[in-house]
């Protein structure tokens, strides 16, 4: 009896036929969608979650801020896309990436049909400064979640004047689907590290913690849990240049096992 779960090899005469049927094949034929990424870069600055927009040069929403996006090439992989319009659009490269979620509702761009494929990366303030995007400029908005916990919803991108920023299409719901994934895994996931310089004090980390999760944390329980998770080592380095007293430096660790 033959065994279902090996896969026989086709003939050269199935080869033949479907080369043949990709050869006439029409894609035109069917109407199909375009595709595209956008990036919320995250960062956190002065106690908040903060994210870069850039300004919509053309139409359609021309003037509006936007997330870093772009369409993908026909052979250009997503990741590759994603990292793509970030080095254009902000100047960053080689930033913690992970893909978001997919977004498709059909009239989300008046052009055309568009799927986007949303992705967040995370960087420390520090770098987000020394950013310089190859075209165009960029804005450093403050994120208003007015929601608590994981309940979801669209968020508001605020000016350092605290004016609302108009967003184009539907990108207050993108990064109001980020926060939400900020928060269900800052509880299991060490990404609180990434928003961080290479050496930080434990006060920055909890800061990083409270931002994300919008609510303040007890000081002594925070340190307690982040020294006991094995996630963090001392450098033997204080604070410098700062006036009040300078606090130990951490460092963070990618395996328990040092």
């Amino acid at each position: 009896m033959s065994d279902p779960t090996k896969k026989s090899k086709p003939s050269s005469a199935a080869n033949a036929e479907e080369r043949a049927f990709l050869a006439a094949y029409d894609a035109a034929a069917f109407p199909h969608p375009s595709v595209a990424v956008d990036v919320a870069v995250m960062s956190v600055a002065d106690g908040a979650l903060h994210t870069l927009l850039v300004q919509r040069g053309d139409h359609p929403q021309k003037g509006r801020l936007a997330l870093p996006g772009g369409f993908v090439g026909v052979k250009e992989s997503l990741d590759a896309a994603a990292a793509r319009v970030l080095a254009i659009k902000t100047g960053l490269r080689d930033l913690f990436l992970e893909q978001l979620y997919t977004f498709g509702d059909v009239g989300r761009d008046p052009r055309t049909r568009v799927i986007t494929v949303a992705y967040y990366a995370l960087v420390d303030r520090a770098r987000v400064l020394r950013a310089r995007p190859e075209q165009g400029a960029m804005v450093f908005a403050r994120i208003d979640v007015p929601w608590k916990g994981e309940a979801g919803g669209p968020v508001r991108a605020l000016d350092a004047e605290g004016r609302e920023l108009p967003l184009a299409f539907d990108h207050a719901d993108i990064l109001g689907v980020v926060v939400k994934r900020l928060r269900g895994k800052l509880g299991y996931v060490p990404i609180g590290y990434e928003l961080l310089p290479r050496r930080f004090a434990l006060r920055q980390l909890q800061e990083i913690h409270e931002a994300v999760l919008g609510r303040k944390l007890n000081k002594d329980s925070f340190r307690r849990s982040v020294v006991a998770s094995g996630l963090v080592a001392p450098t033997r380095e204080l604070e410098h240049d700062v006036p009040y007293r300078p606090a130990e430096l951490y460092r963070y660790v990618r395996s328990k096992s040092r």
